[in-house]
């Protein structure tokens, strides 16, 4: 009978000691299940790719990007639609910046259109410009006006997001003085 009673308060003891490490594992596996935070470095599948000459944090935003190759065309643009001053003389803006791979999705005729048009590449690019620093945190769900007028939304989770469903963030949360960039693999249209 004394054997009986201690072999049942091992027991005993053992599913007490067992059930709360049980629950506690079934707990962090149900938080791990959750969408991972959003990153607080540069995140994306592009950033290995993405070339920097030079530390772009203390920069303002047009010559942070101009460190870049890969956004040549896009500072290109920035410089003959008079944007850098109004880009560089914000305190905190967020671009959503396309790559020259973006710009090559459009045909010559479209992007020589544009090009020719100084109004409409205004508008167009002050449409990838939200005057209000976004962090990697604001864009599971995210809606923002742009400095153009309209709405521009984000969506996705942990290091996978898209601008208004289509395009892709390459590389995202590039630091500089005044801004953050995140590089997109397509020219967004503001709404007409």
């Amino acid at each position: 009978m004394r054997f009986t009673r201690t072999r049942t308060a091992q027991v005993t003891a053992a599913v007490l000691v067992a059930v709360p490490l049980a629950l506690g594992a079934l707990a962090s596996q149900t938080h791990a299940q959750e969408a991972p935070p959003s990153p607080s470095e540069t995140f994306g599948p592009g950033c290995s790719a993405l070339s920097q000459k030079v530390n772009t944090a203390k920069d303002d935003v047009v010559e942070a990007a101009a460190a870049y190759p890969q956004l040549s065309q896009l500072v290109s643009a920035a410089v003959r639609a008079r944007l850098s001053d109004t880009l560089d003389g914000r305190p905190d803006v967020t671009v959503f910046a396309p790559n020259d791979q973006a710009f090559q999705k459009r045909t010559v005729s479209e992007l020589a259109a544009l090009l020719s048009d100084q109004e409409q590449l205004k508008k167009v690019l002050t449409y990838h410009v939200v005057d209000r620093q976004i962090t990697p945190g604001d864009l599971p769900e995210g809606s923002f006006t742009t400095l153009e007028g309209s709405k521009l939304t984000t969506s996705g989770s942990g290091t996978d997001f898209m601008v208004n469903g289509k395009a892709n963030i390459v590389c995202g949360n590039i630091k500089a003085a005044n801004a953050t960039i995140y590089v997109i693999d397509s020219v967004l249209q503001p709404p007409s």
